[in-house]
């Protein structure tokens, strides 16, 4: 039994020395990447273009996954996202939040635009379609209750007027009624006493 435990300390140190160049390989490649990963996100932040965690890990040649596995390159670039970029001295800085806010206030901008231009189209096409009703002779004159109200009221004097000429036919008939009387009165023989 003693032969074999000397045996198996001795395959674990053979592995270990084995291994340990592969392990110091890994740890120097993982070392390139993270120079290129910090030289493509300094020359991002002087050059002024977008920083993003797909274009920095394209820029270093790195696969995405080796930036979220190395939490401080990662929280490196939302630093950088976070930062104001220089606009050539012309104006002032921009950040990632004020431009998600203009983006943000366009957004909405848009959508009252576009609710008004519906509400504007909506009313051309009613102005449009009333226009042709009229033009085409099928739709009634624009002035049609006008018009009814005259009638009516042309029509009560009318009523008014007839009542007044007949009021007046009995009053002259009753006159000429009178008027007879007195005249055969006036024309009768008197009596001789």
């Amino acid at each position: 039994m003693t032969s074999t435990k000397p045996q198996q300390v001795d395959t674990q140190t053979t592995t270990s020395a084995r291994a340990h160049p592969m392990l110091e390989g890994r740890r120097a490649e993982s070392t390139r990447r993270r120079q290129r990963v910090l030289a493509a996100l300094d020359r991002a932040a002087t050059e002024g273009t977008e920083i993003s965690a797909s274009g920095i890990a394209r820029a270093a040649g790195v696969d995405r996954t080796f930036l979220y596995r190395h939490r401080d390159l990662l929280e490196k670039i939302h630093a950088l996202q976070t930062e104001p970029t220089a606009d050539d001295g012309t104006g002032p800085a921009v950040t990632r939040a004020s431009l998600q806010a203009d983006l943000l206030a366009a957004h909405e901008r848009a959508v009252r635009l576009d609710t008004r231009i519906q509400h504007l189209e909506k009313r051309l096409s009613e102005a449009l379609g009333e226009q042709t009703w009229r033009e085409s002779g099928l739709g009634a004159p624009t002035d049609i209750d006008a018009l009814h109200q005259r009638i009516t009221h042309l029509e009560q004097q009318v009523i008014d007027l007839q009542q007044q000429l007949d009021e007046r036919d009995e009053d002259l008939a009753a006159s000429r009624a009178t008027n007879r009387e007195l005249m055969a009165r006036i024309n009768a023989p008197s009596p001789k006493t």
